[in-house]
């Protein structure tokens, strides 16, 4: 398997984009995720902001990647698709997503639904909303090759008879789940069941741990987590994240475990990807670099 991070780590610290790049190169770390910006905003031109904007050519960006030994393992688009913005926010920012990830060598690129159930439809009208959504997503997606992943983090997605539904939409092999180890923790569902029952439809992992004192305030009110200020390894997820790389591994999965949680400039990455690195061994499952 490979190991990479999500540059959602280094919120806090306002690095930017290329000082991850650098941190990935210094721990050798060659896989990176992050989320993509459809316009301009100020912290991220000033370099306070370790996202990518999708005016940036991504061909010259992939090249700068490459030079570091780094390259996407997908992007982060995930506007929230179920509500009534969703066909007109969401959905033009997944298409131009899917034409910049091709361009810049990322495979996959992350969408989800809202974090609570919209408050002026019902679910079967969000559900028929994102359906129609996904129809036109993943015809593009197919004329690009990009998977599109789907990511329990909201009402209907952490939620397994409407993630099934969800990935019946369109009957396409580039319409896939990426599964995370701390959104459906904290949404009350059991990580190791959930990983079962999706596991032919997984292309793309988080690894998210859950302090002992965020479970206990908020498991099952909330849906997903922002950012973990836990390090993988340290929570009470931990041997949850040790049995779904068992089943990972199981299964044959050879794709990319992208760490989440907060950074703290580096320090708290680094023990969870000590964590990760650690328990990949003990388990016997080589690590891709």
């Amino acid at each position: 398997m490979k190991i990479g991070f999500h540059t959602d780590a280094f919120n806090s610290a306002y690095w930017s984009f290329e000082k991850c790049l650098e941190w990935a190169r210094d721990h050798d770390v060659h896989y990176i995720e992050c989320g993509v910006i459809d316009g301009v905003s100020w912290i991220h031109g000033l370099g306070y902001q370790p996202h990518v904007a999708l005016y940036e050519d991504p061909v010259l960006l992939r090249r700068k990647m490459s030079a570091y030994g780094v390259q996407f393992s997908q992007i982060d688009a995930a506007y929230p698709l179920s509500g009534k913005d969703g066909p007109l926010r969401g959905v033009p920012y997944v298409m131009k997503a899917i034409a910049w990830a091709h361009l810049v060598g990322s495979p996959c690129v992350d969408t989800t639904d809202g974090l609570k159930a919209p408050s002026d439809l019902t679910e079967e009208e969000a559900m028929d909303l994102m359906r129609r959504s996904y129809e036109q997503i993943l015809e593009v997606a197919e004329a690009h090759g990009i998977i599109i992943n789907i990511e329990p983090h909201g009402h209907f997605t952490t939620k397994p008879e409407f993630m099934e539904r969800m990935l019946r939409f369109v009957d396409s092999p580039y319409l896939r789940m990426n599964m995370d180890t701390g959104n459906t923790f904290i949404a009350g569902q059991d990580p190791v069941e959930f990983l079962k029952r999706f596991i032919h439809k997984v292309s793309h992992v988080h690894i998210k741990d859950v302090s002992e004192s965020l479970a206990r305030a908020t498991r099952g009110k909330e849906t997903g987590i922002a950012i973990s200020h836990c390090a993988v390894g340290d929570g009470v997820n931990a041997e949850n994240i040790r049995r779904c790389l068992k089943i990972l591994r199981d299964h044959g999965y050879d794709g990319v475990l992208s760490i989440e949680c907060e950074g703290q400039g580096g320090p708290m990455l680094e023990r969870s990807l000590a964590w990760v690195r650690r328990t990949l061994q003990e388990l016997g499952i080589p690590e891709e670099k």
